[in-house]
């Protein structure tokens, strides 16, 4: 008998969760933890990336933010990916 009555706490709990929830949203709450890199912020970004002016470091050292949001927020439709080095560039480098 107590596995069926936990069971039926259980759905009451997950029932009046998404109550809870949807009423949040209809109210305009949105959920989840604040993007540390913001969409004022992900247009530059981008921009510096597509021109080859920095590199992703250099973009999250930029903005004070560590290197998986900037990854994040690239586009990867319009982005180009870097090439790597060839062996002569590297040994042409001092």
């Amino acid at each position: 008998m107590l596995p069926v009555l936990a069971e039926l706490q259980r759905e009451l709990i997950v029932a009046n969760t998404m109550d809870g929830l949807a009423s949040a949203r209809a109210r305009g709450r949105v959920g989840g933890r604040r993007p540390k890199l913001s969409t004022d912020q992900a247009a530059p970004a981008q921009d510096l990336y597509d021109a080859r002016v920095k590199t992703v470091q250099q973009i999250a050292d930029l903005f004070k933010v560590p290197r998986s949001p900037v990854y994040g927020r690239l586009d990867r439709n319009t982005t180009v990916p870097r090439q790597p080095k060839t062996k002569a560039a590297e040994s042409a480098s001092p």
